[in-house]
């Protein structure tokens, strides 16, 4: 039987090496997004998984090529260029099929990963709570089940006949089954975890409590402002995606308002469509949110495209349809020439420096200002004639306080904006 811990040979212990990891870096260019940035940024990812990258190849072509991915004379020039750094790892900035795996690993004869796959070894190695540990594990089958073909290549069938079958096919067919019942329970877990987190929020709801979530891409330096705003105590490290637990904390706003602050996972250009889904339970968040901060690296020359990434999934997610308002936040302004603060892209958006505190009073007043008043806190005067708005009141809204009086029924309650205006003639 898989073993329970790893099943199916899952790429989460696929680093887990005390050898040194050298790795090259490799894509082809399609002319589809700028190779040279993309790059950078799996650079960044290895190093944040302990790898150290020492050279790098890029094909132009105008598709990857179906079999091994680059063409047979760049392949001969990387598998050249790897004993010469003597690389023991090679990373493809594209999420490769199974096939082109196979036959990568097969012509250079060292540790093939993807995009995909590092990420969810970094994901792996980071997420500390239940839910985090179940929503990587989920992403890391999902990825996982259809590279199962050919794990086991060296074991052959032992019978002959067309019929036959062999200990290597049942081996095969006995880990993809435990893969498909282990990928149904961990879904059935986080739904359970979902509807869990649903009745928060509708709690939250009529309860009065607005919500601002933090977005933005990884390592933008969100939980170094959540901590700079609650004092939250979260792991902030000059590291892609240091966290990945989402962290609530209570803030005071300058006009007295009392919200809940969520810091989300970070994101990451082409972020692999497994983890999108399994993580779509926790950026859901940001659906019911009452305001977005989308924060970004002001100093980053991706600052738009980071900018841009993030507003992509937001509207994936529905928050343009449901009117969510978004504030843009430009983190370490510290860092940027004097003359970049004014462009364009500064228009509207709040310069800060969480890691100084520079700006972080202005973002108040700009969250003060931008938060919608959804509900509001009266005292109410009803006549007796109108002792049935009480359910309402508690179907809809928070009641305080309740008392009867000989001129009427006294009021104290939490209600939709809408629902206090129209009780605005018993106001006290």
């Amino acid at each position: 039987m898989p073993d329970d811990s790893n099943p199916g040979n899952t790429p989460v212990d696929d680093l887990n090496s005390s050898e040194p990891q050298r790795a090259a870096l490799g894509a082809v260019d399609t002319g589809a997004y700028d190779v040279a940035v993309s790059l950078d940024e799996l650079a960044e990812l290895a190093a944040t998984a302990g790898i150290e990258t020492v050279a790098r190849a890029v094909q132009n072509r105008a598709s990857p090529d179906h079999a091994t991915y680059f063409g047979a004379g760049k392949l001969e020039e990387i598998k050249e260029m790897m004993q010469q750094a003597e690389c023991n790892v090679f990373l493809c900035d594209e999420e490769l099929s199974p096939a082109q795996q196979r036959r990568l690993e097969k012509e250079m004869g060292v540790r093939v990963m993807d995009r995909t796959m590092l990420i969810l070894d970094i994901f792996a190695a980071r997420a500390k709570s239940s839910e985090g540990k179940l929503q990587v594990e989920l992403a890391t089958l999902k990825y996982s089940l259809p590279r199962l073909t050919g794990q086991w290549m060296g074991l052959s069938r032992q019978a002959g006949g067309h019929y036959a079958r062999g200990a290597g096919e049942s081996k095969l067919e006995t880990d993809r089954r435990y893969v498909r019942v282990r990928i149904h329970r961990l879904e059935q877990e986080l739904a359970a975890l979902q509807k869990r987190r649903e009745l928060l929020r509708g709690r939250r709801n009529k309860s009065g409590v607005e919500t601002v979530v933090i977005v933005g891409y990884t390592n933008a330096g969100k939980s170094t402002l959540m901590n700079a705003l609650t004092r939250a105590g979260v792991l902030a490290e000059d590291k892609l995606f240091a966290t990945l637990d989402p962290t609530a904390r209570a803030l005071r706003l300058p006009d007295g308002r009392k919200v809940m602050l969520i810091d989300t996972v970070g994101l990451v250009r082409r972020l692999p469509h497994h983890l999108v889904e399994a993580f779509r339970s926790t950026l859901e968040e940001a659906t019911s949110a009452s305001l977005i901060l989308n924060v970004c690296d002001a100093s980053s020359p991706e600052c738009a495209e980071h900018l841009r990434v993030t507003a992509d999934l937001m509207r994936d997610l529905g928050c343009d349809r449901l009117g969510v308002p978004v504030l843009r936040v430009l983190n370490k302004c510290d860092q940027m020439p004097p003359a970049q603060r004014q462009l364009p892209l500064i228009g509207g958006s709040v310069l800060i420096s969480a890691l100084k505190g520079d700006g972080l009073g202005d973002l108040l007043e700009r969250v003060a200002a931008e938060l919608p008043l959804q509900r509001k806190q009266v005292c109410l005067l009803l006549p007796y004639a109108l002792a049935g708005s009480g359910a309402r009141f508690r179907e809809e809204g928070r009641v305080l306080t309740e008392e009867f009086r000989e001129d009427g029924i006294y009021y104290e309650a939490i209600l939709p904006l809408r629902l206090a205006e129209e009780m605005g003639e018993y106001w006290v």
